[in-house]
């Protein structure tokens, strides 16, 4: 008897021991990383994240699971070549417990590459490359954006729709172009269509006039483009300046007029576009997050603030299934995998890789509102190929 007294005592006091130490690692601050692009090409759209992203934790009352926050940023200055070490950074110099980022797919593939290794959750609220939830897909991955391929698949199946035969693809040639223009060839060439050329330039060019010379030779039904940030812009001026916009209708993923139109201005009018947002959706959650938005920033939202808001709120979710505790990767991850996210874009799920499955929106460019015309695709999935977890 004594010994059985003696044995729970000590199981007792092990228990009063070790729940401080419990309770401290996970009601600590927070650390997340944000690892955005603050100037460049994409630096606006990098801004607009963060502002979702931290909406979205004012809203919960600057807490997530009952833990404070605490905010580290690394400009990632769209630059692959700097992503390991700006990552690195985060990871090994800051001892982030969250990363954020980013926006440019040779980034987000080096900060998978590293997340992977470290096991430091990753939520990537832009960049679409595929081998993200991919090859390179783990159990501390997640994206609250989209795949490259989803939005270039649903302008596929509606411009062979439109009764478009014959389809000229321009884009800069790096893993978001060349994974956008693929989307659109699977769906476009699935439902009778043939791509008669793929032109390109390197990333971040703006020099389109030789390429739009070619597009005129060539006679296309139309053409499909991807373009985001500045370089949206200039194309979208460029291609109405050389007179292609009352020959040749364009279609595009919907960055190119998203976050764009007000300096693109009557240039874009009329552009087609797919995405998973729109600016008239209508529901009751969009409606409260767009006013929410635009009362804080004086900005109406985009879909880069969308996806960063959905970011927080997909890291809410996960935190609060394992009670504060971000090393809690398995837990984490089965609670987002069950989850219904209620998002401003409608709710999604995500998929086994770890990529929302979400409808997918056709818009139309009207004034400055890419205004809803109807759902492209119905709860689009990518296919996450070369996903093993």
């Amino acid at each position: 008897m004594k010994r059985r007294q003696t044995a729970s005592l000590v199981l007792t006091m092990a228990m009063l021991m070790a729940s401080p130490l419990s309770w401290a690692q996970n009601t600590g601050k927070l650390k997340i990383g944000f690892m955005l692009p603050a100037t460049g090409t994409y630096a606006s759209l990098g801004t607009a994240i963060e502002n979702g992203f931290r909406l979205y934790l004012s809203e919960q009352g600057g807490k997530l699971a009952g833990r404070e926050l605490e905010f580290v940023s690394v400009d990632d200055e769209s630059d692959p070549s700097k992503a390991t070490d700006n990552v690195n950074k985060l990871i090994k110099r800051d001892n982030v417990d969250v990363i954020i980022g980013s926006v440019h797919s040779g980034v987000a593939m080096a900060m998978a590459k590293a997340a992977k290794e470290s096991g430091t959750i990753l939520i990537v609220p832009n960049a679409g490359a595929q081998a993200v939830t991919g090859p390179m897909c783990a159990m501390n991955i997640f994206r609250s954006s989209f795949s490259n391929w989803q939005p270039g698949y649903a302008m596929g199946e509606i411009a062979a729709k439109k009764g478009n035969k014959r389809i000229v693809t321009i884009t800069w040639k790096y893993a978001a172009g060349e994974e956008t223009m693929k989307g659109f060839k699977d769906g476009f060439e699935q439902n009778g269509g043939t791509i008669i050329k793929d032109l390109s330039l390197p990333f971040p060019n703006v020099e389109f006039q030789a390429l739009l010379t070619e597009i005129a030779s060539l006679k296309p039904d139309a053409v499909f483009t991807f373009f985001a940030g500045g370089g949206a812009v200039k194309f979208v001026k460029d291609y109405s300046a050389a007179g292609l916009k009352k020959k040749i209708p364009l279609y595009g993923s919907g960055f190119l007029t998203d976050g764009t139109l007000d300096a693109e201005g009557s240039d874009a009018e009329g552009i087609l576009t797919t995405l998973h947002y729109a600016d008239n959706l209508n529901n009751k959650r969009d409606q409260s997050f767009r006013l929410a938005y635009a009362k804080t920033y004086k900005l109406q939202p985009d879909v880069y603030a969308v996806q960063g808001y959905d970011a927080a709120q997909m890291l809410s979710i996960g935190l609060n299934a394992t009670k504060g505790d971000p090393k809690n990767i398995n837990g984490f991850a089965q609670a987002l995998r069950a989850a219904k996210i209620d998002s401003p874009r409608g709710a999604f799920t995500l998929s086994s890789s770890h990529n929302p499955v979400q409808d997918i929106y056709l818009r139309k460019v009207v004034g400055k509102e890419n205004i809803l015309e109807g759902v492209a695709h119905k709860s689009l999935a990518d296919p996450g190929l070369g996903c093993k977890m």
